[in-house]
């Protein structure tokens, strides 16, 4: 159990690097102005396909496995 609880610290950190590399891998297509509730109506029927499609379902579950991995950190700590 000791070597769990010290080896979440090391997965919580490789899991951040590799969510920040799929969040800045992703392409954007929306201006800024869309994000700010702009007409960008192109956006809104675009669909993922290929190594886009993977890449978007990679990302969410690396940052499922993130958040996973903090809970266990936590109740596995004693805190």
């Amino acid at each position: 159990m000791e070597a769990l609880v010290s080896a979440l610290p090391y997965a919580e950190i490789i899991l951040s690097i590799l969510l920040i590399g799929g969040i800045v891998l992703q392409q954007r297509g929306a201006t800024l102005g869309g994000a700010f509730g702009g007409d960008n109506f192109a956006s809104t029927f675009y669909k993922r396909r290929g190594a886009e499609k993977f890449l978007f379902t990679a990302t969410i579950v690396i940052a499922l496995l993130l958040v996973l991995a903090a809970i266990a950190n936590f109740l596995l700590s004693g805190i």
